[in-house]
């Protein structure tokens, strides 16, 4: 098991949590919070909890191209993955964005 953390900048913190997807079977669940702690103002900050080791580089690349392509909210993620392939974790973030209305 492999625990990474990431940040990146943001805006206004989001509205609502939100949960997405499973974990088992190859799949992964994607949860997310408002970012409301003072320290964390205008930062998301991602916690990936995974059950296959060495593939930080990948998920540090998905993440990059998802979060700096534009200004998302302030939020929490929290990430736990069994397995899930780059598209399915995509995939599983952009049903999180869109029950907040952001894509």
């Amino acid at each position: 098991m492999e625990k990474i953390s990431y940040e990146f900048a943001a805006g206004a913190p989001a509205t609502a949590r939100v949960l997405t997807g499973v974990v088992g079977s190859g799949d992964l669940e994607v949860l997310i919070e408002p970012q409301h702690a003072a320290h964390h103002t205008g930062i998301t900050t991602i916690h990936v909890n995974t059950s296959v080791d060495g593939m930080e580089n990948v998920w540090e690349a998905l993440l990059r191209r998802i979060f700096t392509a534009t200004v998302l909210p302030a939020m929490h993620i929290e990430i736990n993955d069994f397995g899930a392939t780059p598209g399915v974790v995509r995939l599983r973030i952009e049903q999180a964005f869109e029950e907040l209305r952001l894509v």
